[in-house]
C-alpha cells in the first residue's frame, strides 16, 4: 500500500472472525443475484454430501452381517449399492464443480465491473493520490485470487462443513462414547486453526500489497519507456522491479510457509485424535460393548470428520489470503465519490445558452487549506463569448477549468452554468454542456475513429467523419493505409503532436457542447501543426461559449475579453488593446511575447 492510501481506501476492523470474514461476507450480494443455479448446486453440494456418508451404512452391514454361509448373495446387494451411492457421488460431485465454478466466473466477471464502474466515477481527488497500477493489481491479481475461491475453494469449504456435521451426527447415533472422545478432541483441532488463521490473513494481505507495489512500478515505467531508455535507466528499473518482485516473493513465501504450517499442524491432530479413538473402540470390541461393524463404520465417519477438518484447514488458509484480497476489493467498492449528484439536483436548461458565471470562487487543495489556489474570482461569460485567461504559471487558470467540469467544488463562492449553481447539479449533466481540448489531449489504444467517438459514443460514422473534416483531421486520415479505422497505439503512439491534438478538437466538435474550454491546446506545437490546429479551433469556437487557457498570442488577439490571473486572483480584465495600454501584468506579458516575436 502507497502512502496516501490509508485516507483513500479504508479498512474495516480485523479482529475476530466476524472482522476477518467480513470482506468475504460484502461479496455475497454478487453471489445472490444467480438465487436459482446457487441452490442448485447448494443441492448438488447436499448429495454428494449424502451419498458420502451413506457408505459407511453399507460397510457395516456389509461386516456385520454379509461374511456368513451362503452369504454371496448378500454381498453382491451391498456391493451393488455402494456403487449405485457411487454413481450418485459422482454425478452430484460433477453438478455441483459445474455450477460453482460458473457462479464463480460470474461473480467475478460482475465484480470486476462492479469496481471499474465505482473507480471511473471516483472524483479526481482519488486520482491524485492512488497509484494506476495499484488499481491495476486489485482488478487482476485480488479478483483472480477471489475467483479461485468462489469457483472451488468455497464449494470445497461447503462440501467438508457438510460431510464434518453428518459425519459427526452419524457418529453419535452409532457410538455416543466414542463421540463423547471426539467432541473432547474437537477443540484441540479447532483452535490451532482459529489462531494461525489470522496470521495467515494479515500475510496473505501483506503479499498481495507487495505485488500491487511491483505491478505499480511497472505500469509506471512501461508507459515511460521511452523516457527510460533515453535516459538509459533499464538498468536501474530492472533492479528496482527485481527487487520489488523480490519483496513480492518473500511476502508470498511467508504466506504459504504459514499456511503449510497451519495445515501440518491440523492434520496431525485430527489423525492423531483418529488413532486414539480408534484404540478405544478396538478396546469396544473386544469387551463385546460393540460390533466390528459399528467400529468400521464409526472409523469411516471419524475418518470423514478427521479429513473434512484438515481440509478445511487447508481451505481455511486459502480463505484467509481470499480475505485479504477481498479486503482490497472492498474497500474500493466502499470509497465514495467527493463530488456526486444531490439528492434533489437542479436541472439544466433543455436549451442550453452557454453563460458561464464565476462569483467570488475561492479554492484551496484539500490538503493546503491555508494556501488558495484561487481568491476571490469574479467574471463572466456572455453566450458565444471567447475569453482568454492569461497569466503566470501557477495562477490558477487550469483550476479554473478543474471547477467549472466539477472536479471538485470551491471553498466558498459559486459557479453558474446559464444560471444554475453547478454544486446543486447533477456532475454528469454539467459535464454533457461543456467540451474540453487538453494541453496533452488522452489517446487511447483504439481506432481514430473510436478515439473521435468518445465526445458522443452513440454517434454514427458520418458525424465521426464531418467532426473529423471540420477539426481537419481528415488531412492526415485520408493518407493512411485504413482511414479512420487505423489503430494508433497506446496513448497515440503513432501520431504527431499535431494530428493528437486534432483528434482531441474533432471529439470537442462531435461533442457539440455550448461551451468550449481550451487549455492552452496549441502551446506544445512546432508552427506548421499550430497554425492548422489554430484553423480548426477557429471553426470549432464559432457560436459558442469558449475560455481559453491563453498562450500564444493569436489566441489572445482573437479574443472578445481577456481575463488576467495573479496568485489566484483577477487582477485585470478588458480587450487586448485596452490592457496593453494599461500598463499592467497583461502589458508586461504582452511586451515581453511580442518582443519574442519581433525578434524573430
Amino acid at each position: 500500500m502507497t502512502q496516501a492510501e490509508p485516507s483513500l481506501l479504508p479498512k474495516g476492523p480485523e479482529n475476530g472472525p466476524k472482522g476477518r470474514f467480513r470482506p468475504l461476507l460484502a461479496l455475497m450480494p454478487f453471489v445472490l443475484r444467480y438465487p436459482g443455479r446457487f441452490l442448485l448446486a447448494l443441492a448438488a453440494l447436499f448429495v454428494a454430501a449424502l451419498a458420502t456418508l451413506a457408505i459407511p451404512l453399507a460397510v457395516r452391514r456389509m461386516i456385520d452381517l454379509g461374511f456368513g454361509a451362503n452369504a454371496s448373495g448378500a454381498i453382491n446387494q451391498y456391493f451393488l449399492a455402494i456403487l449405485g451411492v457411487v454413481a450418485m457421488l459422482a454425478l452430484a460431485s460433477a453438478a455441483r464443480y459445474y455450477l460453482v465454478t460458473t457462479i464463480g466466473e460470474r461473480v467475478i466477471a460482475d465484480l470486476r465491473s462492479a469496481v471499474f464502474a465505482r473507480i471511473i466515477s471516483l472524483d479526481a481527488g482519488f486520482f491524485d493520490s492512488a497509484r494506476a497500477g495499484e488499481i491495476s493489481s486489485r482488478l487482476t491479481a485480488d479478483t483472480v485470487q477471489i475467483k479461485s475461491a468462489v469457483g472451488s475453494t468455497a464449494s470445497v469449504a461447503l462440501r467438508n462443513v457438510l460431510l464434518l456435521l453428518g459425519a459427526m451426527v452419524m457418529m453419535v447415533i452409532t457410538s455416543p462414547k466414542l463421540s463423547l472422545l471426539v467432541l473432547i478432541a474437537i477443540p484441540g483441532v479447532m483452535l490451532p486453526l482459529f489462531g494461525f488463521g489470522r496470521a495467515v490473513r494479515r500475510r496473505a494481505r501483506l503479499a498481495q500489497d507487495k505485488l500491487a507495489d511491483a505491478t505499480a512500478f511497472a505500469v509506471e515505467a512501461i508507459g515511460a519507456v521511452r523516457t527510460v531508455q533515453a535516459m538509459t535507466a533499464e538498468e536501474s528499473a530492472k533492479l528496482r522491479f527485481s527487487s520489488a518482485v523480490e519483496e513480492a516473493f518473500n511476502a508470498a513465501k511467508d504466506a504459504t510457509r504459514s499456511r503449510s504450517f497451519l495445515t501440518a499442524i491440523a492434520i496431525f491432530l485430527a489423525f492423531a485424535s483418529v488413532v486414539l479413538i480408534l484404540w478405544s473402540g478396538a478396546q469396544s470390541v473386544l469387551a463385546r460393548e460393540m460390533t466390528p461393524g459399528m467400529l468400521g463404520q464409526f472409523v469411516l465417519y471419524a475418518v470423514f470428520a478427521a479429513g473434512a477438518l484438515g481440509a478445511l484447514a487447508e481451505v481455511g488458509g486459502e480463505i484467509s489470503q481470499t480475505a485479504g484480497a477481498a479486503e482490497r476489493i472492498v474497500e474500493l467498492l466502499h470509497i465514495e465519490p467527493a463530488i456526486k449528484a444531490p439528492a434533489a439536483p437542479l436541472i439544466l436548461p433543455s436549451k442550453p445558452r452557454g453563460e458561464v458565471k464565476f462569483e467570488h470562487v475561492t479554492y484551496a487543495y484539500p490538503s493546503l487549506r491555508d494556501a488558495p489556489i484561487l481568491r476571490d474570482v469574479t467574471f463572466a461569460a456572455a453566450p458565444g463569448e471567447r475569453i482568454a485567461i492569461v497569466g503566470p504559471s501557477g495562477a490558477g487558470k487550469s483550476t479554473i477549468f478543474h471547477l467549472l467540469l466539477r472536479f471538485d467544488d470551491p471553498a466558498s463562492g459559486c459557479i453558474l452554468l446559464d444560471g444554475v449553481d453547478i454544486a446543486k447539479a447533477d456532475p454528469l449533466d454539467v459535464r454533457k454542456h461543456i467540451a474540453l481540448v487538453p494541453q496533452e489531449p488522452a489517446i487511447f489504444a483504439a481506432s481514430i475513429a473510436d478515439n473521435i467517438r468518445y465526445g458522443r459514443p452513440g454517434a454514427s460514422d458520418e458525424e465521426v467523419k464531418q467532426a473529423a473534416e471540420t477539426a481537419l483531421v481528415d488531412e492526415f486520415v485520408r493518407n493512411l493505409p485504413q482511414g479512420y479505422a487505423t489503430m494508433v497505439g497506446e496513448r497515440g503512439v503513432t501520431l504527431s503532436g499535431g494530428q493528437r491534438q486534432r483528434l482531441a478538437i474533432a471529439r470537442a466538435v462531435l461533442r457539440d457542447a455550448p461551451v468550449l474550454l481550451l487549455d492552452e491546446a496549441t502551446s506544445a506545437l512546432d508552427a506548421e501543426s499550430e497554425a492548422l490546429v489554430q484553423q480548426a479551433l477557429e471553426r470549432i469556437m464559432a457560436g459558442r461559449t469558449s475560455l481559453v487557457i491563453a498562450h500564444r498570442l493569436a489566441t489572445v488577439l482573437g479574443a472578445d475579453r481577456i481575463v488576467v490571473l495573479q496568485k489566484g486572483s483577477v487582477v485585470e480584465e478588458g480587450t487586448h488593446t485596452a490592457l496593453s495600454a494599461s500598463g499592467g501584468l497583461y502589458a508586461r506579458l504582452a511586451a515581453l511575447q511580442f518582443g519574442e516575436v519581433n525578434a524573430r
